[in-house]
């Protein structure tokens, strides 16, 4: 008998995965402690690794390891984290293989000081520049794309760390959200396009707390202060907290896939409220796509809200008709090879009652390859549903992210290579229909006259690059290491 073993990523090989977390804290006697607390609240963006550097004022404290944050950190390591300053990073890769060397934040010495960096996104020229510093001698120990940032500075000839970040900034292109640490500064960045949400807040003893999502400042008793704009720098040392803008103005291009997939709902990023956003969106898709049946369903968990808001306008009933497992972990198992759909089994259980002898709408946020949406639309009908109509609270998915988003190839993306009628006909569902881009921009409505990043829907790139350079972003190093 042939025996397979199922991960956590090949269950969830239909949705795209989370890109990174990031924390920082300044002036807090137990910053290395708030910046745990912090990562954890933020786990959803990313479950392959995560660190946490602190300093005293005079040296920096590591400590990364593979896995989730609860099972990293023990208390023993938590008190080697010393100082009143620290950053955190919980990472999945975009650019770079998932191992611990690969973990951040990542620590280096240099004629600058010793410096740890944090990033969330991804650099499309992260290939050039690392191929002429390699010319002129510098020696890599990662693989991912941010160790560039640190040898620009090193190699700028500048000796204030300031100028040197600066010129390192106006070399890379990208999306990035990023945080310093040295001895004396704690940085917060954001890419001039803005792709990558990155928050700034305040604790009543002072503390200056940055964090990709506020939900990382509730559990710690911040108050949100305002977002880092598109293209500032905030720099906080023990003169207070200064801005600069070191880059020439862009238009704004937020990531609007961060509204409709990943930021946690109790969040607000981007000025607004992940929740309201949400569930505007399942409200769009009901004016727009109605369909007559019996209940409404999400995907859970991320089309949850969009579901509520389909309910609300649609006057059908909402019901919790999947339930997902959230205790899969890494799951190590010999299921017999006749067992089929395996893995959306083990993440989702159909409630019989609510399905059985019911047309049923089933909510969901997005689809990519499709292959996850059959299994389930499958287990609907083996529980009874009459009907099944799919709607997808977004445009079809039909490009791949460069920007810190890990969706899959053109190829491999089905609404980039079928028709909707194709679609429907491999799903096996009544009817499927998706938000259109201009609907999904009506529900989101930039503020600020901002703009959003829609290139997965539109293949509209922001930020240019050579695609035949890019192709696979994990694929941009190849690396091979036998792990322990």
């Amino acid at each position: 008998m042939n025996s397979i073993s199922i991960t956590k990523k090949t269950l969830d090989s239909d949705k795209p995965k989370e890109e990174c977390a990031i924390f920082g804290i300044y002036n807090c006697p137990d910053a290395a402690n708030f910046t745990y607390l912090g990562l954890y609240s933020m786990q959803h963006r990313g479950q392959e690794s995560s660190g946490i550097v602190s300093t005293d004022g005079e040296h920096l404290y590591r400590f990364a390891g593979m896995g989730l944050v609860s099972n990293i950190f023990t208390e023993s390591k938590m008190n080697e984290l010393q100082g009143n300053m620290a950053i955190g990073h919980n990472r999945y890769s975009t650019t770079g293989a998932s191992f611990l060397r690969n973990a951040q934040p990542m620590r280096v010495e240099s004629h600058l000081g010793p410096i740890s960096l944090a990033h969330n996104g991804n650099l499309v020229n992260s290939w050039e520049i690392r191929g002429k510093l390699e010319k002129q001698g510098s020696i890599f120990q990662t693989t991912i794309d941010s160790e560039v940032i640190v040898h620009l500075m090193a190699n700028s000839g500048e000796t204030n760390l300031l100028d040197a970040l600066g010129i390192a900034l106006r070399t890379i292109k990208g999306a990035y959200s990023l945080l310093l640490l040295t001895p004396r500064y704690l940085i917060a960045i954001r890419d001039p396009n803005g792709f990558r949400p990155l928050v700034m807040g305040e604790r009543e003893d002072g503390s200056i707390v940055f964090a990709s999502e506020t939900c990382a400042f509730d559990i710690s008793d911040t108050k949100y202060i305002r977002d880092v704009e598109p293209g500032e720098m905030v720099v906080v040392d023990h003169t207070g907290v200064k801005s600069y803008y070191p880059f020439p103005e862009q238009k704004p291009s937020l990531c609007i896939f961060e509204y409709i997939y990943f930021a946690r709902p109790d969040s607000y990023i981007f000025s607004e409220s992940v929740y309201k956003v949400r569930k505007e969106l399942g409200k769009q898709l009901a004016k727009e796509l109605p369909v007559e049946a019996d209940v409404v369903i999400p995907v859970p968990d991320s089309a949850n809200i969009a579901a509520i808001g389909y309910s609300e306008v649609s006057g059908i009933p909402y019901e919790n008709g999947l339930i997902r497992s959230h205790y899969i972990g890494r799951t190590f198992i010999e299921p017999d090879q006749k067992i089929r759909d395996f893995g959306a089994k083990i993440k989702y259980n159909v409630v019989k009652e609510i399905v059985k002898g019911k047309r049923v709408v089933i909510v969901d946020d997005s689809i990519m390859r499709g292959t996850t949406s059959r299994k389930i639309i499958k287990m609907l009908r083996q529980a009874g549903a009459t009907e099944v109509h799919l709607r997808i609270s977004a445009p079809p998915t039909v490009s791949p992210c460069y920007y810190g988003i890990d969706i899959p190839t053109h190829k491999e993306l089905i609404a980039a290579t079928h028709s909707l009628e194709e679609i429907r006909k491999y799903l096996r569902v009544e009817s499927i229909a998706y938000l259109t881009v201009k609907s999904m921009h009506h529900a989101v409505k930039d503020h600020k006259g901002g703009g959003f990043c829609d290139a997965c829907f539109t293949a509209n790139y922001p930020v240019e690059f050579h695609d035949d350079k890019l192709g696979n972003q994990k694929s941009l190093f190849n690396e091979y290491q036998i792990e322990e």
